[in-house]
């Protein structure tokens, strides 16, 4: 049965529908859904975008783009040359006011412990992305990877969040907590100031 989508033709165009929603960092922590996309909070949006531009930065300019989920989840990533797609479930890490010396590990673990205690039968077939937009010490992905529940009941996890505003360029973190290939992938995607542009840097 085919179901009706919001499909963004390419991720510039998507980036230019998103970029209100990123210069306004209100919305990340309490943006209402986006009726226009499938009841996706602006969050999750942002998060699939960054996604999809780092898989495109190894397989091909748009050859990923995202979805809405007309059967109520948080977004679907898709393959358009292999016509696969992928479910994905979200999660946010909210700041603290104060935040000095939060363990953002520790917080990090828990939200996903969180979805990923309400079982297989939730999480099966779905990848995980949690917004971090917590403030504090820095985190180390293969020390958090290491600690991850099991059995894991996503079949993958992600990590994004801003890491800084630099003259107008937002910069986000990416970063796969898969450690099988012995280190836990993590990209930098540069946002140019005008939002018509990204490219994206392995820091690891």
């Amino acid at each position: 049965m085919k179901y009706p989508v919001t499909l963004f033709k390419n991720l510039t165009l998507a980036l230019k529908e998103l970029e209100r929603f990123i210069r306004d960092d209100r919305v990340i922590q309490s943006g209402e859904p986006l009726a226009r996309f499938g009841g996706m909070l602006p969050r999750e949006a942002i998060a699939n975008w960054l996604l999809c531009a780092a898989a495109n930065s190894r397989l091909g300019p748009d050859r990923m783009t995202f979805c809405s989920d007309p059967t109520g989840g948080d977004g679907i990533i898709y393959d358009r040359q292999e016509q696969h797609t992928w479910l994905t479930e979200h999660v946010v890490v909210p700041s603290i006011i104060g935040g000095v010396g939060v363990d953002i590990e520790a917080r990090i673990l828990k939200a996903i412990e969180q979805k990923n205690s309400k079982g297989p039968t939730y999480a099966s077939g779905k990848t995980l992305v949690v917004f971090q937009t917590a403030q504090g010490e820095n985190w180390y992905p293969n020390r958090v990877a290491k600690k991850l529940p099991e059995p894991l009941n996503f079949d993958d996890i992600y990590v994004v969040g801003l890491r800084v505003v630099e003259d107008g360029s937002y910069v986000y973190q990416v970063t796969n907590l898969d450690v099988s290939a012995g280190i836990a992938s993590v990209l930098l995607i540069r946002i140019s100031k005008d939002f018509d542009s990204w490219t994206v840097e392995s820091i690891q």
